[in-house]
């Protein structure tokens, strides 16, 4: 299974016995939409809801940091998704919170996991089938295992701004990057981790809403300066949309992008950390 499957693909694969489809739309607190409620009023066939503010450690104090090992593969099972299974996410959501999930369960090893193309928007567009209600699956074993690779921790981030080992890229729109725009979130200092360079995670898709890909998909990041022959860190403002940014390097063939979890969260709303305003 490719990393980015097609509607057409999915439509034909509905029903295949290994085959898991998961809603993981997520919006932003304060927002009107509720995923859950949303999923529950038409979602494509078979597919489960993984409730991504749930997916999370809630013995930090940083928001939305990833869970536990035990935790998730607690939650995996529940929904039906284990080893063995080819997994296929999808969202309806401005987050592209699918990007979340992937990274989520590649992190706790999953390994044929792909995302939808275009997502539930395309799919409704195109006149695919849609079901009500809830879907419930049979519990599948998913082993517990973290990758500590794919994550960097506050610590790591400051001593890369005075080593500068690792790029840094960062995903939030570019007013936040700059610091005209303020964080959405109360207390947190504007601008950006030293060093990094902005790649609104937006820059990533078509106007459809599909994925830039080839040649498209790496002229955003070269446009930010990003060399994806060199390591690299994704960061935004809760460990979200960096994910999208490691999607898209993973598209291009580059697996060893990690994400900064506790991301401006953590280190806009703590005085100690150095920070930069401006575009660079």
């Amino acid at each position: 299974m490719d990393a980015l499957v097609s509607t057409e693909w999915l439509e034909r694969e509905l029903g295949a016995s290994d085959l898991r489809v998961v809603d993981a739309t997520k919006f932003m607190a304060g927002t009107d939409r509720d995923a859950r409620a949303e999923y529950e009023a038409g979602h494509i066939p078979g597919a489960v809801f993984m409730d991504l503010t749930e997916l999370a450690d809630t013995t930090s104090v940083v928001e939305n940091m990833a869970p536990p090992p035990e935790k998730f593969a607690s939650r995996m099972q529940s929904l039906g998704l284990g080893d063995g299974s080819r997994i296929v996410i999808y969202d309806d959501s401005p987050l592209k919170s699918a990007a979340r999930a992937w990274w989520l369960l590649k992190l706790f090893g999953a390994h044929d996991v792909a995302l939808l193309d275009g997502g539930l928007a395309k799919w409704k567009a195109e006149g695919r089938p849609l079901e009500m209600g809830k879907q419930t699956l049979r519990h599948r074993h998913f082993t517990v295992w973290r990758d500590a690779k794919a994550v960097r921790t506050k610590d790591q981030m400051l001593a890369n701004v005075d080593g500068g080992t690792e790029q840094v890229v960062d995903a939030r729109p570019a007013a936040r990057f700059t610091g005209e725009e303020r964080d959405p979130r109360p207390g947190m200092a504007p601008g950006h981790i030293p060093g990094s360079r902005s790649l609104p995670h937006g820059q990533l898709f078509n106007d459809d809403g599909t994925w830039k890909q080839g040649d498209a998909l790496k002229a955003a990041f070269d446009a930010a300066g990003i060399d994806l022959d060199k390591p690299l860190v994704a960061t935004c403002g809760s460990g979200m949309t960096a994910t999208v940014l490691a999607f898209g390097a993973h598209l291009l063939g580059k697996d060893d992008v990690a994400v900064y979890d506790g991301s401006w969260s953590e280190w806009g709303a703590d005085a100690a950390t150095p920070k930069a305003t401006g575009a660079a």
